[in-house]
């Protein structure tokens, strides 16, 4: 028998009962246990026998009964951690269902802190007890005595630090039973913010955008694009939405694509709200990851900024999700459980019956799309906020144009860094790739260093002194021979990276102070935030970066961008390779002029004819997204038709191809499916693993899902092979 709670909407079981527990493993399904004598509810944590182990896992319903009662073992005990909401119980299944991922492993996602599930520690604490006879009193015992009269329970170091006293004195007196020690409660980890407190004076068109945004709060679900230009404010808008959700008892999810981005976002929150939100990501520690779980399910915790994950938080009373930069292809969860956190976020929003933001200045052509169909309301923000004017954009046409030979700065590029830094104001130059040089090979064989467990070269890391493959991370010292020819000193760098780039700038502009940004040179979020505001103070005049550069940061003095390989990126079979070129260059275009000084940027490119150049110095976004999606939609490509990728990989090449060659015999045979591969993937040796791929390509109108599982179901799949589903691939790596 089942019955609902009355203090509870979660179905509860009584004793005796079968109930399915997942666990968070990469298993078939639920198993079924028996309840014991403590009735239990859905989403309660437990602890299970498994093998002959121990395993804690989630209460997810009924019992198949497919197993035999003689057979099912009871639940070994219920922990005293709240349930696992349903909305995200609801979003487990979705994601498993959609990414044909196992459950267990997305419950996995959702369950990251097992120690978050066990009740913190109370904190040491004494009271005042009745002195016992013939205590023998000091002035400094009787200050402690005087000073834990009348108080309630304080923690140790607290009452010494407030009588005068050292902890010896206080010690001393409990030992002696005039003080009495007792468990307290840890203190509340996270203030909560202060939506009452006024935020910035918005344009007459952000206060249209907030104003929607925040009456969505009471529409139930929707999806709202915030449009809006590099430095529109999309980011005030938006905080009117928290600050409205806030007031109305709710908790907000804040999700940036990189954690690196939120140096300058958590300034201007605390500014605007007083207190700082919780943060989420995998640089936090193992106990600050349990205060936020425990402070999240607690609904303590109001607002939480982070990275894709953050998504699978257990959430009291989620009522609003921002998804900052919505574009962003780090959204994109590509090993495990493949999965897109913004379309994710939308599901977590209509599971949850209320709204979620999106913004970006360059919107995805598939989030454009669903503008176009109705299914989301777009808010635009045509103008740089405050006055400030959107930068000149220009090309340099590098084959009319070039740079001195073994340079990479053009002429005119150099000419406008010099100019800019006359003027006291910032350059910044971006070339999306890390380290010296991205090849290194031998003037006399040709020899060049490849990573012996990926298909893949060895970048060269000048400062650190080592040559390092960025997919496994493998590196070696640079060796004296070749190791093919024995030639000494005859390794040449070939092409740059920032490191070459930067080193060039430093020749070209011996004053400046000038300074590397890429994501292998900041040791995590402290170090991002002392660079940012470095910059911002002007210690800063050049700075040279990666990808990391090109997102969200107001620098009110940079004034300049160049751009060092604008065609990095255009090529490589993407289908997605223009639409994402044309936004990175837009975002960090989007860096120079903020404020009141006007902004140039400088796109360094051998093809200034092609369609993202154009459209990027003409400033006709609308009409280069209409061109690509005509192309995807004449193609049946994204979002007018869907993809899946099949990723086979293991660790013997023949083995590997065989069972390859059993796949494509069982490939679907369908009018409105064509199944490409299979084909070795651009990194065909990974981690020690080669690795094939086959492309599935359909209609709108086919159960993808449904397809590929039945596909799969009619495999044998050989030891040490491993097949990766991924929907709606974004990479093809």
């Amino acid at each position: 028998m089942v019955f609902a709670s009355a203090n509870s909407p979660h179905r509860i079981f009584p004793s005796g009962s079968r109930i399915a527990v997942l666990l968070p493993l990469p298993l078939a399904g639920a198993y079924d246990y028996h309840v014991g004598a403590e009735p239990l509810g859905e989403g309660d944590f437990v602890a299970v026998p498994l093998g002959g182990r121990e395993v804690i896992g989630v209460v997810w319903g009924e019992g198949a009964g497919t197993v035999d009662t003689a057979r099912i073992k009871p639940v070994t005990r219920r922990l005293p951690a709240s349930p696992l909401p349903e909305p995200l119980r609801k979003l487990v299944d979705w994601v498993a269902s959609y990414t044909l991922a196992p459950a267990g492993a997305v419950l996995k996602m959702a369950m990251s802190v097992p120690s978050a599930l066990e009740p913190p520690k109370p904190l040491a604490a004494c009271r005042l007890a009745a002195p016992p006879p013939g205590l023998k009193m000091t002035p400094a015992r009787r200050r402690v005595l005087d000073t834990a009269a009348g108080q309630p329970a304080m923690i140790m170091a607290d009452l010494a630090r407030a009588a005068g006293v050292g902890p010896s004195v206080v010690k001393g007196l409990l030992e002696a039973g005039a003080l009495e020690a007792v468990g307290m409660a840890p203190p509340a980890t996270f203030a909560t913010p202060d939506w009452a407190r006024p935020g910035a004076v918005l344009s007459p068109d952000q206060e249209v955008a907030a104003a929607a945004a925040v009456a969505a709060l009471d529409g139930g679900f929707s999806v709202l694009l915030i449009d809006g230009v590099t430095g529109s404010g999309k980011t005030e808008v938006y905080f009117a939405a928290v600050a409205a959700a806030l007031a109305k008892g709710r908790q907000v999810l804040v999700l940036l694509p990189e954690i690196a981005l939120s140096a300058q976002w958590l300034g201007r929150f605390a500014a605007r709200f007083g207190v700082a939100p919780a943060e989420w990501h995998s640089e936090l520690g193992d106990a600050a990851r349990r205060e936020t779980w425990r402070a999240v399910a607690s609904g303590e915790a109001r607002v939480v900024v982070g990275a894709r994950s953050a998504l699978f938080l257990p959430f009291l009373k989620l009522g609003l999700i921002i998804v900052d930069e919505e574009h962003e292809s780090a959204f994109k969860q590509e090993e495990g459980v493949t999965y897109h956190a913004r379309d994710m976020a939308v599901v977590r929003a209509r599971l949850g019956a209320f709204p979620v933001v999106l913004a970006s200045a360059t919107p995805a052509l598939e989030t454009l799309a669903n503008v176009q169909a109705g299914r989301y309301t777009r808010l635009h923000l045509p103008d740089r906020h405050a006055g400030a004017t959107m930068p000149a954009i220009a090309v340099v046409d590098m084959r009319r144009t070039p740079p001195p030979r073994n340079f990479w700065l053009s002429p005119p590029l150099v000419t406008a860094i010099e100019e800019t830094l006359a003027a006291g104001e910032q350059a910044m130059l971006y070339l999306n790739r890390r380290g010296y040089a991205p090849l290194t090979l031998c003037r006399g064989c040709g020899y060049r260093f490849q990573c012996p467990h990926c298909t893949a070269w060895l970048v060269e890391h000048r400062a650190a002194g080592r040559l390092v493959c960025h997919h496994c991370g493998y590196f070696i010292r640079p060796p004296r021979l070749c190791p093919e020819c024995e030639a000494e000193a005859s390794f040449a760098a070939c092409g740059p990276g920032v490191e070459r780039v930067a080193e060039e700038a430093a020749h070209r502009f011996p004053e400046a102070r000038i300074e590397v940004m890429a994501s292998d040179t900041l040791a995590g979020p402290e170090a991002t935030a002392e660079l940012v505001r470095r910059v911002t103070e002007r210690e800063i005049d050049l700075l040279v970066g990666t990808q990391i550069v090109a997102k969200g940061y107001h620098f009110p003095w940079l004034t300049l961008v160049g751009v060092v390989d604008a065609d990095l990126g255009l090529e490589g079979g993407d289908l997605r390779a223009a639409e994402r070129t044309h936004q990175m260059l837009s975002q960090v275009s989007g860096r120079a002029g903020r404020a009141e000084r006007p902004g140039r940027v400088f796109l360094q490119t051998f093809q200034p004819a092609h369609p993202v150049m154009l459209a990027l110095t003409s400033g006709d976004r609308d009409d280069f997204i209409a061109r690509e999606a005509e192309a995807r939609r004449d193609a049946g490509m994204p979002p007018f038709g869907r993809l899946a990728a099949l990723i086979v990989s293991g660790p013997e090449a023949a083995i590997l191809d065989a069972f390859c060659r059993d796949v494509a015999k069982a490939a679907p045979r369908d009018g409105d499916v064509s199944v490409l591969g299979p084909a070795p993937a651009p990194l065909a040796l990974l981690r020690g693993r080669h690795r094939r791929r086959f492309l599935v390509k359909a209609t709108r109108s086919v159960n993808l899902q449904a397809l590929v599982k039945a596909w799969l179901t009619r495999l044998k799949v050989p030891n040490g092979v491993r097949v990766q589903v991924d929907m709606d691939p974004y990479s093809f790596f």
